[in-house]
């Protein structure tokens, strides 16, 4: 029994507890029910006012946008109106301008009608009074219209043909000045752009020996010797009393050449005999000609000319051996060449055809000892028979005396070989013979009446003449100036040419005291 009153009693106080759990389980849920709802309420409340407050933030933002455009349009209008009021004020200034302008226009035209009117009535009296003179001068000189008129014409006519004549001396004096100073600027700007030694090679006519002994070898028994080699060489052996030299004599500088080579090849061989002078002589020619050929190929290679025929080749070659008044004439030639190109490129021709005409120029020096003439023709004939062109021909035919304005490359040739050979230092000269030629020149000049002064100056090629100008007017001076050079044309040689200046000059002098 006690058991189950334990038992009852508990189950009562399980269910007791029971039910106070639950009791404190529903009175948390809501207890936190209306926690969550407050919490909701107040969360829904702070949204409200946030949305509210963006609202506001919203409109001020569109009110203050709209109130910035409306002034800054109201900015624009007032400023446009300034501007149509300052447009405004401008035409109006402008219409005033324009209604006085008018006004002017309309004050000249009177004032022009009014001169336009006298100047027809004094036209017109004018021509009533010629008339009445033409007609007196009619009945005073006897001629009629047609011939006064013929006369008059032909006044006019005379009185135009000097003016004309005058004109055109002017013009032509003008046109020569021009002319001189651009071929001056043409000459020195290109003679600048070349560069080459003023000294050029020359050949040589003398053998060192290394004793005399060798002297009594080289003519051989009776002579064989020297006489064998006089046959093979083509030239003369001079041997004389002359310590440690041997001299060649002989008018082709080839031959001389040959003659040279030979000799020293003999004397460092030693074994002096005709049959070696003959083996020797002929393998220097060999020699000669292949050096000839390769020489005058560079000097085409060098000057950049192509299409050479094989026998011009070889006379180009025989121009190292050829000098002219101590200038080598293959130098000569190529430095033609260079200056006639570039003159012929500042003047607007062919620079490759003027260096070509260049180059061959003196090609007749290679063969004048073979053939009759002078050098020009001998050189034209060659170029002509091997297919060189007219303008090559003409230049080696001209460049001397022959100069013709239809080939203008045969002047710019004569230019460049004036120019090559005038240089200072190009040819060279003994010392007494330069100032005896230049003695001669001031004293010829200085032979004429007038003439005060008279100095040689640029190696002799020019002479400048100071002439009393008291004495001596332009005219006389003139005169003078050709007097002179045709004096010097006839009682000197020189190569080149030799420009007389005459100078007259008027001085006047005080003192300030």
């Amino acid at each position: 029994m006690p058991e189950i009153l334990w038992g009852v009693g508990g189950l009562a106080a399980g269910l007791v507890a029971y039910w106070m759990y639950g009791f404190l389980l529903r009175r948390d849920a809501q207890t936190q029910s209306a926690a969550i709802l407050e919490d909701t309420r107040r969360k829904s409340e702070a949204t409200v006012r946030d949305a509210e407050i963006k609202s506001r933030e919203v409109q001020l933002n569109a009110q203050t946008e709209i109130e910035n455009k409306r002034n800054q349009s109201r900015d624009e209008a007032r400023k446009e109106t300034q501007a149509l009021e300052r447009k405004k004020l401008q035409l109006d200034q402008l219409t005033d301008d324009l209604k006085k302008q008018e006004m002017m226009v309309q004050t000249n035209q009177n004032k022009l009608k009014n001169r336009l009117e006298a100047a027809t009535e004094r036209e017109k009296d004018l021509n009533d009074i010629l008339s009445k003179q033409r007609e007196q001068l009619h009945k005073i000189t006897g001629l009629g219209k047609d011939e006064a008129t013929k006369r008059l014409l032909q006044l006019l006519e005379n009185d135009l043909a000097d003016q004309v004549g005058a004109r055109l001396l002017e013009h032509e004096q003008m046109v020569k000045a021009q002319a001189e100073e651009k071929s001056r600027e043409i000459l020195l700007v290109t003679m600048q752009r070349y560069s080459a030694s003023l000294t050029s090679e020359s050949t040589t006519s003398t053998v060192d020996i290394p004793n005399d002994d060798m002297k009594g070898r080289i003519i051989g028994r009776e002579g064989r010797n020297i006489r064998a080699f006089e046959k093979e060489t083509g030239v003369d052996l001079i041997i004389d009393d002359t310590p440690g030299v041997v001299i060649i004599s002989g008018f082709d500088p080839v031959r001389r050449e040959i003659g040279r080579q030979s000799l020293e090849k003999l004397i460092d061989d030693g074994r002096i005999h005709p049959s070696r002078i003959e083996e020797l002589v002929r393998k220097t020619k060999e020699e000669l000609e292949s050096f000839m050929r390769k020489t005058g190929a560079e000097a085409a290679q060098e000057a950049d000319i192509v299409g050479l025929h094989p026998r011009i080749i070889e006379l180009l070659g025989r121009l190292h051996f050829r000098t002219s008044y101590s200038q080598n004439v293959l130098r000569h030639s190529m430095e033609v060449a260079y200056l006639s190109g570039m003159i012929a490129e500042m003047v607007g021709l062919d620079g490759t055809l003027a260096r070509r005409c260049g180059l061959l120029h003196d090609l007749g020096k290679a063969a004048d000892h073979e053939m009759e003439g002078g050098h020009p023709a001998i050189g034209a004939d060659i170029l002509k028979r091997h297919g060189e062109g007219k303008d090559v021909v003409h230049a080696a035919l001209g460049h001397h005396d022959q100069i013709l304005i239809e080939y203008p490359y045969t002047v710019i040739v004569a230019t460049a070989d004036a120019a090559s050979a005038s240089r200072p230092g190009a040819r060279r000269e003994s010392l007494e013979r330069y100032v005896k030629r230049m003695e001669e020149l001031e004293v010829i000049a200085k032979e004429f009446p007038g003439v005060e002064q008279a100095f040689a100056i640029q190696a002799g090629r020019e002479v400048r003449v100071l002439v009393s100008a008291k004495d001596t007017n332009d005219e006389r001076a003139a005169k003078i100036a050709r007097d002179i050079a045709t004096a010097f044309e006839e009682r000197l040689s020189y190569p080149g040419e030799i420009r007389v200046t005459v100078i007259r000059e008027s001085r006047f002098m005080e003192l300030a005291k």
